[in-house]
């Protein structure tokens, strides 16, 4: 027979819980401090973020610079940055989701 009438355990399972939010914080702080880069024109702009989605720096090679034609630049900067935020959410996917599906994939968590 299950000792409590076959009820969990709240303690193990808050213990649980506690352990799960220390990993998730720890998983989310690793993200904040690493960087990833994403790129747009065969490398011409580069753009660096972290792992949370905060960018950190933007390389434009001189050839991408034209100065009749500062649209194109924009474009490959915006570019670099989504490609580079896109690597940030592959990233954050590859460290948090197997933590949120420990959490069941509680809402809110936005994965």
């Amino acid at each position: 027979m299950i000792p409590g009438g076959g009820q969990p355990n709240m303690q193990q399972i808050l213990q649980q819980a506690q352990k799960m939010q220390q990993d998730l914080a720890r998983a989310q702080q690793e993200l904040a401090a690493t960087e990833v880069e994403g790129q747009a024109g065969g490398g011409l702009v580069k753009a660096t973020v972290t792992g949370s989605g905060e960018l950190r720096g933007l390389v434009i090679d001189p050839k991408a610079v034209d100065p009749e034609d500062t649209e194109t630049l924009a474009d490959l900067v915006v570019a670099a940055v989504q490609a580079a935020n896109d690597n940030a959410q592959q990233l954050q996917q590859s460290k948090l989701g197997p933590l949120a599906q420990g959490l069941g994939g509680m809402p809110g968590l936005g994965f």
